[in-house]
């Protein structure tokens, strides 16, 4: 018999097809209007070989080898799960009791679940929370460093998650976008929380039907879509701050800004104008200074700074562009600018981040909350940015400054992991691993064996979306989806919830953790006050028995354009921004205040110490970019048919322009070693002129291998870019993840191909039957 069951993902709604308890097929929501093509990858990735089917626990750990082992390379050992709750309740409560509570790290991610209360963050830190305390991460790897930057800068976060200015008001105000980082295809397949529309592409489409012209300012010309017919601008990488300075100069030379603009709206834009003219440093930021830098030509400068001043325009940046060495300046730089051609809060024009990295943004939309699950607060109120995690593990006692604040480094002896890969996300592996082996024992709640299970001490099996039910939900998306189990948990997977149940039961806390609720009760509780707050903005929506059954809620669309920040620039006196003056803060007294020279109280060119125009390319030439993929969720759906079928001999592939190919020898198609003092990776070369020379590109995501498991200084034979990637923070202030900064150099793979052995069980572990 065939079942069909609705159920959603981050990379979409869909109709899940169950014949004989095994999922067969997914397929997309009749509603959405562009689906992609990871739903393919579902069966292969539940039902896969790579799935955990029991807990286990590391041989050396079960020995008394605990702080300094070797994780990674011992074998693991089956066992039930009343010996796994027990194992792992008792060295919860030793920790606590000999080290305190903030020396267990709490980490997990936010792309575990599109469902709101299966979701292994949210779960996780509460148990852990009511337990007594721990140590969490805030901010994201996506735009850490601007998420930081710009409640100084412009009072609110929603300029980089949304609600920005909608692409209808730019399909019909617009004459010139100014894309840094393009505006990519494959990053608007996804949205947190799950998606029943995906209309980035056809509203993006609107928008070049209706004239508007696009530059793509990209090292990398498929940033853009054909359709587009966007201009490439093949800049350096890291250098779009001095582009940004030049274009200023250009404008200020002209006398183009927007001086009425800048005297209401903004704050310090004398300062950033003496800066760019050279009166503070003696270095005037022009179009020749710019493009000795940039590599865009002098001309090329002129003319785009001058289109810009003269037609309204839309100037927005990726979030990779602020995933390197100082990114928070590109983006601060980008807002003085866009302040200069007063353009924000007017319709189709201004400021925005992250129209081409996720789903939804742009698209016209009622301002409501998604559903949200429960949680409490964090008692011992420890916490790092997420992307310091080696750091935190490496330096205990010391300090870390983050955002104007000294944050005391606690000493971690216990990690404890779910819902996430810390070995995907992070950068530089083989550093993260020795300072991973530093913690006494690590426990990891996972459906699959991916590499951060491999390094785990117990391992505990944890149900995939498919096999419990929940309720899919984005603030960036009209439509909430009612997640139905489609199939009974595989093997001896647990729910994280249940898991964690049984071990609040341990702790003597069962009742608080489940407020008495079961699963069915939980899903009633939430949608019901989602239902509330909808009505509370005049918003109706069905009870949650009419949802269920139909499967999904609508929200129509707002009949009018939204246009970011216009209330304030019709009235900053009545609607002020939500910074200390109520304005665009163009310099910032209160950045200013934290004295990092690196971060000053306006927008500042730095070198970064990896680029092309360090030192280090002398013996490292190559800038590496590390992209989200197309093929798979970050390492979501990496064991499925839709990632394997692009890989090159069973590698990630790697982007290079033919000169630089021609200069080592090498031929499309080919296995290539991309090494650096970090570490090297096997990789499948592509050759395409729509990369600039001197750079290449390799998605992220694919799962960490060692050729020789449980080493840190072992080449990765699958190709996950972040063996190389540079483990440093963007700035003392952002503290974001730096990884665009990375130089590498590439040469023939030499001797016989390792095999990829990661998408199968590791040694002493089973595959599901």
């Amino acid at each position: 018999m065939t079942e069909i069951k609705p159920h959603s993902a981050h990379w979409g709604a869909f109709e899940a097809v169950v014949e004989a308890g095994r999922l067969v097929e997914a397929r997309p929501f009749r509603r959405d209007p562009f689906p992609g093509s990871l739903l393919a990858s579902m069966p292969d990735a539940v039902h896969g070989a790579a799935r955990i089917d029991r807990p286990y626990i590391r041989a050396g750990w079960l020995r008394g080898e605990r702080r300094g082992a070797s994780r990674g390379g011992d074998n693991f050992v089956p066992v039930s799960w009343d010996e796994a709750i027990r194992r792992v309740a008792e060295e919860a409560a030793r920790v606590r009791a000999e080290h305190g509570a903030p020396s267990i790290l709490g980490g997990s991610y936010g792309w575990s679940s599109a469902g709101r209360y299966h979701h292994a963050r949210t779960q996780l830190h509460r148990y852990l929370g009511m337990a007594g305390g721990f140590t969490s991460q805030v901010t994201n790897y996506s735009y850490g460093a601007g998420m930081t930057l710009m409640p100084h800068i412009l009072g609110t976060n929603e300029v980089i998650q949304g609600r920005v200015t909608d692409w209808g008001s730019i399909a019909r105000n617009t004459k010139l976008m100014l894309c840094l980082g393009g505006l990519p295809r494959k990053n608007g397949l996804v949205t947190a929380g799950g998606g029943g529309a995906h209309e980035y592409l056809p509203l993006m489409r609107q928008a070049a039907e209706a004239g508007v012209r696009f530059v793509n300012i990209s090292p990398f010309r498929g940033d853009t879509e054909d359709f587009l017919n966007a201009e490439w601008v093949p800049i350096r990488p890291n250098t779009d701050a001095a582009l940004i300075f030049a274009m200023a100069h250009v404008v200020l030379e002209a006398g183009l800004q927007d001086s009425a603009f800048l005297d209401r709206c903004t704050v310090g834009f004398d300062r950033f104008r003496d800066y760019v003219l050279g009166a503070t440093d003696g270095t005037p930021k022009t179009p020749e200074w710019a493009s000795a830098i940039t590599e865009v030509p002098v001309e090329t400068i002129r003319r785009l700074a001058l289109e810009a001043a003269g037609a309204p325009t839309m100037c927005t940046a990726t979030w990779s562009i602020q995933r390197a060495e100082h990114g928070e300046q590109p983006w601060w730089a980008l807002v003085a600018f866009a302040a200069m051609l007063g353009g924000i809060g007017k319709p189709g024009r201004g400021i925005a981040f992250g129209y081409g990295s996720i789903n939804g943004m742009g698209t016209p939309r009622v301002d409501l909350p998604s559903v949200s699950g429960p949680s409490v607060r964090n008692p011992c109120g420890a916490y790092i940015p997420v992307a310091r995690v080696t750091e935190l593990l490496e330096r205990p006692g010391e300090i870390l400054q983050y955002n104007g604040r000294d944050l005391l480094l606690p000493d971690i002896r216990m990690i404890w992991w779910a819902g996430g890969n810390p070995f995907h996300h992070h950068q530089d592996l083989g550093r993260l691993l020795r300072g991973w082996n530093r913690a006494d024992t690590v426990v990891v709640q996972e459906p699959w064996w991916t590499a951060v299970a491999r390094h785990a001490d117990i391992v505990l099996p944890a149900t995939t979306t498919l096999e419990r039910n929940d309720i899919g939900s984005s603030s960036r998306d009209r439509f909430v989806t009612a997640m139905h189990q489609a199939i009974a948990p595989v093997g001896l997977a647990r729910n994280d919830v249940d898991i964690l149940a049984d071990l609040a039961d341990a702790a003597g806390f069962r009742a608080a953790f489940t407020e008495q609720r079961d699963e069915s009760a939980w899903l009633q509780h939430m949608y019901g006050r989602w239902r509330q707050a909808c009505a509370r903005q005049g918003v109706e929506v069905p009870d949650f028995e009419t949802f269920w059954a139909a499967g999904h809620v609508e929200i129509p669309p707002p009949e009018q354009d939204y246009v970011q920040f216009a209330d304030f620039a019709a009235d900053p006196e009545a609607n002020p921004l939500d910074t200390p003056t109520g304005k665009v803060e163009i310099f910032s007294e209160t950045i200013a205040g934290f004295g990092y020279a690196e971060t000053p109280g306006h927008a500042v060119w730095h070198e970064p110490t990896e680029y092309l125009g360090s030192p280090m390319a002398q013996k490292y030439p190559l800038h590496m970019l590390s992209f989200q993929p197309s093929t798979r969720l970050h390492g979501q759906l990496d064991s499925g048919r839709v990632a394997a079928a692009d890989k090159i001999q069973g590698r990630e592939k790697l982007r290079m322009n033919p000169a630089d190919a021609a200069a080592r020898g090498l031929t499309d198609g080919q296995v290539i070693r991309v090494f650096n003092d970090r570490g090297a990776v096997a990789a499948g070369l592509v050759v395409t002129p729509d990369i600039r020379p001197g750079v290449v590109a390799m998605a992220t995501g694919a799962w960490w291998n060692p050729a020789r498991p449980g080493a840190t200084d072992s080449a990765c034979v699958h190709g996950n870019p972040n063996v190389l990637t540079q483990d440093i923070g963007t700035s003392r202030l952002g503290q974001g993840s730096a990884a665009q900064s990375c130089l590498v150099q590439i040469e023939a793979w030499q001797g016989e191909l390792p095999p990829v052995t990661v998408h199968t069980p590791p040694p002493g572990a089973c595959a599901v039957p």
